[in-house]
This record gives C-alpha cells, structure tokens and sequence, in this order.
C-alpha cells in the first residue's frame, strides 16, 4: 500500500514536471521537520524525485539547491518550534508521542554541542530531533544557521546523487564496459579491506596497546631516547603523555612504500601490464554519463582549490591563537608542492594519451591524489584528534571518503596511469604522518569548530563552487577523449 502511492506520486511528476522543484523542496522540508521527518519516508521519497528529475533532464545544480533549500528551511522551522516551546516540549503534542526521541536527541546534543546539527542530519531517528532541541535549548541564531546552512550543502549530494545517477543511467542507452560489476564489487571490497587493515593497525598502536607499551619500555632505557620520546609527547590535558607513534609509523611507513613503488613503477616494467589493463577498462567506461561527475571531481583536487583550503585554515586557525596548527598545515601544503612538483620534473614519467590535452608536467606521482589525500587525511585527523581513542576510525574513514572520486577521476579522464595513483597516495600519507607527528610537541589545547572555522568552510565552498563554474568550459574541452 505504501509503495502505491509512491508509484502515483512519481507517475504524476513524470506527467508534470513543472512541479518537480517544489516536490523536491518540500520533501525534503518533511523530511527534515521534526517528528514528521520520523513519519514520513524521506530518504525514498528524494531518491525517487531525483530518479525522476534525472530522466526528464533537469540540471543537477538545480535539483541539489532545491533539496538543500528544503531541508534547511526544514530545519529552521524545527529549530523555531524548540524556541516557542523550550522548557516543555514533551509535554506537547506530537512530542509527547515520542519523549525518548526528544531525550535522546538532548542527550546527543549535549555530548556534542553545536557539531550536534551536523552530525545529526546524516544520523537516523534523531535526525528531525536535533534542531528542535536546540532550540529549546537557547543555541544562538546565527550560530545555529551557520551549521544549519554548513551541513544542509553536504546533504544534499549525499541523498541526492544516489537517485540522480541511477536516473541518468536508466535514461541513457549505453551499455557499461565488459566486467563492469564485478570489476566494482572486487574494487570495493579491496577497498574496504584496506581501510579495516589500516585502522586495526592504528588501534594496534594506540598508547593502550602492547606494542606501545614495549616501545615506551625500550625508549625510557636510554636518555637520548627517552628525550626524544617526551619532546614528542602530547601535553594536552586530556592526552598527557600519548606519544604520536600511530603518526610517526604512518609517515615511515607510507615513505618506505612510496619508494618501493616508485622504483617499480618507474625504473621497471611489473606493473606496466597493469597500467595498461586499468586504463583501457577506465577507456572502456568512458561515456557523456559519467563526464560531468568526473570532471567536478578532478576540478575539486585542482591546486588552486587546496591551495585556498589551506590558507583559509591558516587564516582562520591563526584567527583563533593557533599559530603551532596554522604553521603545520601551511607547512604540508608548501611540502606537498614542492615534493609533487619536484618528483615529476626529476622522474619525467610520460602520462596516457587518452585526451585532447593533457597535462604538461610529469605523470608520476598523481598531484591530485597527493593534494587531495594530505587535506582530507589532515582535516580528519584534527578531527579524531577531539574524539575518544576507540571512535576516531568514524572521522577518518567519513572525512577520507572524498579522495576516491578525485583519485578516480583521473583514472577515468584518463590523464594518469594506476601507479601514479597509488604514489600519489602513499606520498600523500606520508607527508599527514610527519606533520602529525611533528604537531604532538604543540598539541596544547583543542580545536573545536567555531563561527570562524564554519566561514572559512563556507567561503571555501563558495570558491570551489565558483572555479568549478568558471573552469568548466575549458575543462570539458581539455579532458575530452582523444578520438
């Protein structure tokens, strides 16, 4: 029965499109109202109206804002309703139907302040809670739009995109390359290993494990290095005497690979068979379907982009009185380039010849994937570092999620082989290792986001969406398939 109106409403969309913008606005207004949010299949409702908005050939861009629209004016509307009745909310209908979704949403709010209203758009039953609790419980205007309109342009790609992509494809004829599924599956399931190995060895070196413990034992035996080991050590508070051996095993570790590959890549032919396997089946996938998306994504790793992100942080971090933090991002940034651009130059390694025009400088190691890995393995580690020890896999492995559309798509666009990739990668990893590392000596006090850091987050979107609007020409006749 619930699917069969949900079967009409789409048929009579597709037979009035004209209503499709406000469908989308005011499902995901519901579905971020409180309590309706709860009633209300939201999640369904957007990911058909997007199928939907998809095939008939509506914009991308216009069905993200008016999804990201509704669910802020959702939002603010709840927020509102907590101001009207703080103090007595579940003692008012429909409230008072649900007083565990409204205690358990003041719970969560006050474990985790204002990145409450982040968090808490993406996170189930609480979802539609947490801006009436806020309000109900005082959190300024401005402070509350600031998250509220922050989060709302995260949202939106993340339940409308799903829906969209399988609009486009179901409206395009083009058969996917041979393999296609079971190339992806394999591919994520490697993925996933990956990421479940690479927390289980950070948590094997966290400073409750054995290892840790053996290795303090041995440091503390010899002056030079037991000094070494407290020049090093955590100050903070609440982190008194954690030594970054995670980090520094990270940079170590990553570096001796990033060797190692790049020998093989470049100075031998053992995964040259390989490169040319990946790239002809990226050639093979290559269809107007999956242009656009993968030209946002390369555009999102372009250098003026991460070069913004990272003086923004600076700005905003030296704003706040942290100097020590600003100076090592501004550091990794400058590292970054020199070590990419560097690298290239030396090795000279010749890249694919799959587009119109691709880049002059040197293939080996991918630029892009070097960026874009030190920002958001830096940006997750800063904030794991706020997190209890056993929870900080959750931020790393949320906030690293972006470096594989950027990783991908120059894989896709075909302007990088696969070992360029992988190096790119692995140098980017080291250079997040060393600089957390060498940060431990200054980690005095926390850094939690605050007016300034959600502008500067703001304001950089507001600089990415604006390049890639005006690179966006240009970039489609550069990354245009050679025959």
């Amino acid at each position: 029965m619930s699917s069969a109106w949900l079967t009409d409403l789409t048929a009579w969309l597709s037979a009035n499109p004209g209503w499709l913008s406000i469908a989308l606005f005011s499902t995901a207004f519901i579905e971020s109202l409180a309590v309706a949010g709860i009633i209300v299949p939201g999640v369904a409702l957007l990911f058909a109206i997007a199928a939907l908005a998809a095939q008939i050939g509506m914009p991308l861009m216009a069905t993200l804002v008016w999804a990201g629209l509704g669910a802020i004016a959702g939002d603010t509307a709840s927020f509102a309703i907590g101001r009207l009745f703080q103090g007595r909310l579940t003692s008012v209908w429909p409230f008072n139907r649900h007083p565990e979704l409204v205690n358990k949403g003041e719970r969560f709010f006050r474990s985790h302040g204002g990145k409450s209203v982040i968090i808490g758009r993406f996170v189930g039953p609480i979802r539609p809670m947490i801006p009436v609790i806020a309000g109900a419980l005082l959190m300024p205007w401005r402070r509350f739009l600031a998250f509220n309109i922050g989060s709302a342009i995260g949202w939106a790609p993340v339940y409308i995109l799903p829906g969209f992509l399988v609009g486009s494809a179901l409206a395009s004829e083009v058969p996917p390359p041979a393999h296609f599924y079971l190339v992806t599956g394999i591919s994520l399931a490697t993925l996933a290993a990956i990421y479940v190995v690479l927390f289980r060895f950070q948590l094997g070196l966290a400073e409750d494990s054995r290892i840790y413990l053996w290795l303090q034992r041995q440091m503390a035996q010899y002056e030079a290095t037991h000094r070494f080991w407290r020049l090093y050590t955590n100050e903070r508070p609440a982190h008194e005497g954690e030594f970054p051996l995670a980090s520094l095993m990270l940079a170590l570790g990553a570096f001796a690979l990033f060797i190692l590959w790049g020998q093989l890549a470049t100075m031998t032919a053992v995964i040259e068979p390989f490169d040319q396997l990946a790239m002809q089946w990226f050639n093979d996938l290559r269809q107007p379907l999956f242009d656009a998306p993968a030209i946002a994504a390369t555009l999102l790793g372009d250098p003026p982009v991460l070069a913004t992100a990272a003086i923004l942080a600076c700005l905003a971090l030296a704003f706040r009185g942290h100097y020590a933090a600003a100076v090592h991002i501004l550091l990794a940034a400058v590292m970054t380039i020199v070590l990419v651009w560097g690298l290239k130059s030396a090795i000279g390694a010749v890249r694919p010849d799959q587009v119109v025009n691709p880049p002059s400088s040197g293939s080996f190691p991918s630029g892009h994937t070097a960026g874009i890995t030190v920002f958001v393995t830096l940006l997750a580690s800063f904030v794991a570092a706020e997190a209890r020890n056993r929870k900080r896999w959750q931020a790393y492995i949320m906030l690293s999620l972006p470096l594989i559309p950027v990783a991908v798509s120059r894989l896709y666009l075909g302007v990088h082989w696969f070992s360029d990739i992988v190096g790119g990668l692995l140098l980017g990893l080291a250079i997040t290792g060393a600089t957390r590392a060498s940060f431990s000596r200054f980690d005095r006090v926390p850094i939690a986001p605050d007016i300034v850091t959600i502008s500067a987050a703001l304001v950089w979107l507001a600089f990415s969406g604006s390049y890639i609007w005006l690179m966006w020409p240009d970039a489609i006749q550069h990354y245009a398939p050679a025959s």
